[in-house]
């Protein structure tokens, strides 16, 4: 994996996952003809720009696997390695986005191809920069945050949500001081994704990039502000967070719950320098897809990573789109008594997830009328839905009640979905169809063989029920597998005896339905009111 957005790129365009497109493109009509795209999408001739844009790198599963050079399936390994080998950024005293260097008069946002995407937003946002900080202990903070155009060396950074970057601003402003970062645009997904990923405290984002992609990303310096910035970066911005507190309003912004946001205050973010590469491209993270699908592989490893403490058999995990990859998880164990309300814990304190629904393994967690299905057969309310209150919230969740000056918590709830340890087991055998991994339809489609079918030799029908006895005697058999036992006679010719033995009064059933002879060990008895 080459860890640049170059290199990405090109790997994406060998796997067929890039579209060009050079016809003129009004900025405007950028983010609804990526949302109309099924391939990522580069602009080559924006009217009235010179830099091509990218955008929709991550719209897609598939697409972010091959980013990764692997299957969507497999991301998450990678998240892992980095988060078990991180390999720490090395310093270097250049780089391909220092190729070209503006300062001072010479800084203009308004020169970069930054789309509106939603009709309600309030102004064309910066939304794919990963931003650099450095904290007063020396440790680098990577974390990606959009940023409103305002005026041309003038915009607002959109921490909100309380964060690591949150905590740095706010430590900056409370000491009267400006807030040195760099906004990286351009980056390798992996770099993005380690960017949005919790880190445990002091943990750097940047080293669990560097795992991920199995080498070192690469800082250098900036020109007019004592934090780095990364190297292969198509563009960066070196800004100073001012001291002025969260006094400006911004917004609306489209959100990743797929809703428009309310009005935020924000700090304000001046930019002292533009530097890119010579032939620079401006990445537009699209909203809110890009912004949703990467963060499934982080909550995917997060919820991993406490079922593995939790000491819990985890089959499969999904981070649902329609929970916009953030409030709901859907997972499969290998079930112990206790472990599925165990499980519930587990995913819930993982990731800020609110929803989780805990399912056997026979369940696909990808296959969402499967897992319905799994909630319809094997819950009862009052005993399989935990409901846990006054717990962490997302502020960005719509459904909170907000009271002025109170921070909002939120209700989690875990469904245990999985079959219930004192309910019997064939109550929920699924419908099986016989024959069904032997049989293509397509050898029976399309005119018949000429050849005739031999006929079936006579049959001794008493002979023929004699041996069944003979069988069940030993043990119950579903008439599935006599059928199987008896292929040579023909199923006619066995309905037909066992049509014999029942009017005998020789067969019966044992309690899972199966055959078996009437009287025997294996017979299920009639219920007591019978």
């Amino acid at each position: 994996m080459t860890l640049s957005f170059r290199g990405m790129i090109d790997d994406l365009r060998r796997a067929g996952q890039i579209e060009d497109i050079v016809k003129p493109v009004d900025i405007r009509h950028i983010a609804a003809l990526v949302d109309k795209a099924d391939k990522a999408l580069i602009f080559h001739n924006v009217v009235d720009y010179t830099m091509p844009v990218v955008s929709g790198i991550a719209t897609a599963r598939d697409r972010i696997g091959a980013a990764f050079g692997c299957g969507y399936g497999d991301v998450y390994k990678r998240i892992e390695a980095g988060l078990n080998a991180p390999i720490e950024p090395v310093a270097v005293n250049s780089g391909p986005v220092r190729e070209l260097v503006r300062t001072s008069g010479d800084v203009d946002l308004f020169d970069l191809p930054v789309p509106l995407f939603s009709i309600h937003d309030g102004g064309p946002m910066i939304t794919a920069g990963v931003t650099i900080a450095q904290g007063p202990d020396g440790a680098f903070n990577a974390g990606i945050y959009r940023f409103l155009v305002r005026e041309r060396n003038l915009t607002g950074i959109d921490i909100v949500t309380p964060n690591d970057m949150q905590r740095l601003a706010l430590e900056a402003y409370k000491a009267g001081k400006k807030l040195p970062i760099s906004i990286n645009l351009g980056t390798h997904l992996a770099v993005n994704i380690a960017a949005t990923y919790r880190a445990p405290l002091g943990q750097n984002e940047l080293a669990i990039a560097g795992g991920i992609a199995g080498e070192a990303v690469r800082l250098t310096p900036c020109e007019t502000i004592p934090v780095p910035c990364i190297a292969d970066a198509e563009i960066v911005l070196e800004g100073e967070i001012l001291p002025v507190g969260w006094t400006q309003p911004e917004g609306r912004f489209g959100e990743f719950t797929r809703l428009m946001g309310g009005l935020h205050w924000n700090p304000q973010v001046r930019i002292n320098a533009i530097s890119m590469r010579k032939d620079a491209m401006y990445y537009a993270l699209h909203m809110p897809w890009e912004v949703i699908l990467p963060g499934a592989p982080n909550r995917e490893a997060a919820v991993r990573r406490a079922f593995k403490t939790a000491s819990l058999d985890l089959v499969d995990v999904n981070i649902t789109p329609g929970g916009s990859c953030y409030f709901h998880a859907i997972v499969s164990i290998r079930k112990r008594p206790g472990d599925a309300k165990h499980a519930i814990m587990a995913a819930l304190i993982a990731s800020d997830i609110k929803h989780v629904v805990v399912v056997d393994d026979d369940i696909d967690v990808f296959n969402g009328t499967d897992v319905e299905w799994a909630i319809a057969t094997r819950v009862q309310a009052d005993r399989d839905i935990v409901i846990i209150p006054d717990l962490r919230a997302k502020p960005l969740d719509p459904s909170l009640r907000i009271t002025p000056g109170i921070t909002p918590v939120t209700a989690k709830t875990g469904i245990d979905a999985t079959i219930p340890d004192d309910l019997p087991r064939e109550r929920f055998e699924r419908i099986e169809y016989a024959y069904a991994d032997r049989l293509d339809l397509a050898d029976f489609t399309g005119k018949p063989d000429i050849t005739e079918e031999a006929a079936r030799p006579d049959i001794d029908m008493a002979e023929l029920a004699e041996r069944i006895q003979t069988l069940l005697a030993g043990e119950p058999v579903y008439m599935a597998a006599l059928a199987e036992r008896f292929e040579q006679e023909g199923f006619k010719a066995l309905s037909r005896a066992l049509g014999d033995l029942h009017a005998a009064g020789a067969l019966w059933q044992d309690p899972q339905g199966r055959l078996c002879l009437a009287g025997s060990a294996f017979a299920a008895a009639p219920p007591p009111s019978i």
